[in-house]
């Protein structure tokens, strides 16, 4: 990574741990490029060079409100920046605050040098709609069971299973209704896959 990073406003630099075994990532924003360095690894992505950008909700199993940013370019391995960092065996950082800076620093300085990247919000189209259709039959599915042990006068197992239907629709609506696949303007960054700081 540069040297120049002692001197960078704190929107300019970004670090995060995917694994708790796992290397740190880190970034820094230059003037004619991204640096990034991933354990021995580093490199310069150069403005004009990136591609493609997507913006992503991506919850997982102890992160349930994760953000990740790609990045895409000529001549490098696809880089992923995550709103959170593991911190030890059981404990995750939620890093909202600097994740936003960075991800709405980052695009200003793509704006700025006109870059020709395609600037996409969601997950890929391949996955989310054949997914959507399994949220909406489950969903389905469910409500269905509701009505059946209602007929059965099984009221514990209704609200039981109501209940369970709540917390899927809930999640599960958050998720896809986040992730629709589309596109945004760089000076125009997605709100709902953006960390509320």
């Amino acid at each position: 990574m540069n040297d120049d990073g002692a001197d960078s406003p704190p929107e300019s630099t970004y670090s995060y741990r995917p694994s708790l075994l796992g290397a740190p990532y880190e970034f820094q924003l230059g003037e004619h490029g991204l640096d990034w360095t991933v354990g021995r690894k580093s490199g310069r992505v150069a403005w004009r060079d990136v591609q493609r950008v997507r913006m992503s909700f991506r919850p997982a199993s102890m992160q349930s409100y994760r953000f990740v940013t790609e990045i895409w370019a000529a001549g490098a391995p696809k880089l992923a920046i995550m709103s959170t960092s593991w911190k030890s065996m059981v404990t995750h950082e939620r890093l909202d605050q600097g994740y936003a800076a960075f991800v709405g620093e980052l695009h200003r300085r793509l704006a700025q040098a006109q870059t020709q990247a395609r600037f996409e919000q969601g997950t890929n189209p391949v996955q989310y709609w054949p997914g959507l259709v399994v949220f909406a039959g489950v969903s389905l599915a469910l409500a269905f069971l509701i009505v059946r042990a209602l007929q059965a006068q099984a009221i514990g197992g209704a609200l039981f299973i109501a209940g369970f239907l709540a917390l899927f629709l809930w999640r599960g609506g958050d998720f896809f209704r986040r992730n629709r696949p589309r596109f945004y303007r760089v000076d125009a960054l997605p709100r709902d896959l953006l960390p509320k700081v």
